[in-house]
């Protein structure tokens, strides 16, 4: 005896093909979400390559600023604008404009070096990013503005006072501490919200 199977017939349910109209919804909901947590990343993301930019700048200008210095045997300087910062010699920096009573310039003028060429360059900070500056031993940041410009000295034995420079967009924020032996960040806080 010869046994088939069969195959119980189909209902409506089984026949049905496609989604439904609370499936695609569901669907499109999780891919808003992805976009809106991908471009919400992107976006701190943004501020966190701002902010690491103009960070790796300043560094590297005062590792130029303590290259100078040493090669020139002469102090230089870095000023702290808002919206710049300067390196130049430190007896050109505009908080130092002190004399002698003989009217001689006091801070470093190089003395018998008028043909070299001192060191001078400028980089322009994102109008985006608030620099302040905390000087060694002390807990308040100073902000540079018109009045106040902030002056980092090198000195042409390779020391460098120690130095906290917070870059701040929004409630994002780099703080870099520099070593006054390598003018090189030593220790450094990256938040970006």
């Amino acid at each position: 005896m010869e046994q088939t199977m069969t195959c119980p017939p189909r209902t409506k349910a089984q026949w049905r093909v496609g989604f439904t109209l609370i499936e695609i919804v569901i669907v499109l909901l999780i891919i808003g979400v992805v976009t809106g947590g991908s471009i919400a990343a992107m976006l701190a993301n943004s501020s966190e390559k701002k902010l690491s930019n103009a960070s790796s700048e300043i560094e590297l200008l005062a590792k130029k600023a303590r290259t100078a210095s040493i090669l020139n045997q002469t102090p230089y300087a870095i000023e702290f604008h808002s919206g710049y910062v300067r390196l130049l010699p430190f007896s050109d920096a505009s908080e130092i404009r002190r004399s002698t009573a003989l009217g001689n310039s006091i801070g470093g003028e190089a003395v018998g070096q008028e043909d070299r060429r001192s060191v001078r360059q400028e980089i322009t900070i994102d109008e985006d990013i608030t620099l302040t500056v905390r000087r060694w031993n002390t807990s308040e940041y100073i902000t540079p503005d018109e009045t106040t410009v902030p002056v980092w000295r090198f000195d042409p034995d390779g020391l460098s006072e120690p130095l906290t420079v917070r870059l701040t967009i929004g409630t994002s924020y780099a703080q870099d501490t520099y070593h006054p032996l390598t003018a090189a960040i030593a220790d450094s806080e990256l938040e970006a919200n």
